[in-house]
């Protein structure tokens, strides 16, 4: 990943330390988001993402993406500490709306920072500051929303009925899934959270347990094992041999004989 600094100052007499800082990323190109839990989510040239290196569900992104990190100082967001901890990790798609609005204006000053002069790049900044609170707080607000509005048992139920109904798509993530739903990709980390375990996990499971009952079956006792991962969703058969082995105590290849 190669990464560029940039800082949106505030009039300050005191240098502010690091961890008065709240990171904001901000994609040049196509690129991937890894959350705290492993999980990859594609991300798009343009997209902003909200990093807080105090944080332990901060994500991290690829090495072969590009983003801009900017620094902006928590005092000018004004959220308490529990809205900076819901923020960590969301993501605001720059393809449209507000996001995209403010997506462009960042990439407009990280790039013509040397075009203009001081004083025009101090009233695009406080613009493109205030823009950005007006973001922060419609994301939050969208996810109040999302929990008072949808019972979490009918929901989690939803999403599980989805999963099942694409796990042969190998593009199917936490990013395609929450999209599907009409949900932010924190909100849905947040539902599964509250079952225990991680929306990859329950993702990999279901289809190890597909797998697992295709190998078991009379007449795919012939057919290769790889063909039987690649039909749910497994794009890697070493991979899946592997996580086979760890989760049933034998290879697919043994179960498929055992049976």
């Amino acid at each position: 990943m190669t990464t560029m600094s940039w800082h949106i100052r505030a009039v300050s007499p005191v240098p502010l330390r690091d961890e008065e800082f709240f990171h904001l990323a901000l994609t040049v190109d196509d690129s991937v988001m890894i959350t705290s839990d492993g999980d990859e989510i594609p991300l798009k040239a343009g997209d902003l993402v909200f990093c807080n290196p105090g944080r332990s569900r901060t994500p991290r992104f690829a090495d072969d993406g590009r983003v801009t990190v900017l620094r902006l100082p928590r005092r000018l967001l004004e959220l308490s500490e529990t809205d900076c901890d819901r923020l960590t990790g969301m993501i605001s798609g720059g393809g449209g709306g507000l996001g995209a609005l403010v997506s462009s204006c960042l990439a407009e000053l990280t790039a013509g920072v040397q075009d203009h002069s001081p004083e025009t790049i101090h009233r695009l900044t406080r613009t493109t500051v205030d823009l950005l609170v007006v973001l922060v707080m419609e994301l939050l607000q969208t996810e109040r929303e999302d929990l008072s509005t949808v019972a979490h048992s009918e929901l989690i139920a939803q999403i599980q009925n989805y999963i099942e109904n694409h796990l042969m798509d190998p593009d199917l993530s936490p990013y395609s899934i929450a999209r599907a739903n009409h949900i932010s990709v924190r909100y849905l980390h947040k539902i599964f959270q509250h079952e225990g375990i991680t929306v990859g996990q329950w993702l990999r499971q279901r289809r190890l347990e597909s797998c697992r009952h295709d190998l078991r079956r009379t007449p795919n006792r012939r057919i290769a094992v790889s063909a039987v991962a690649n039909r749910w969703g497994f794009v890697s058969a070493s991979h899946f041999s592997r996580i086979f082995r760890e989760e049933y105590g034998m290879s697919p290849s043994e179960w498929q004989a055992l049976s």
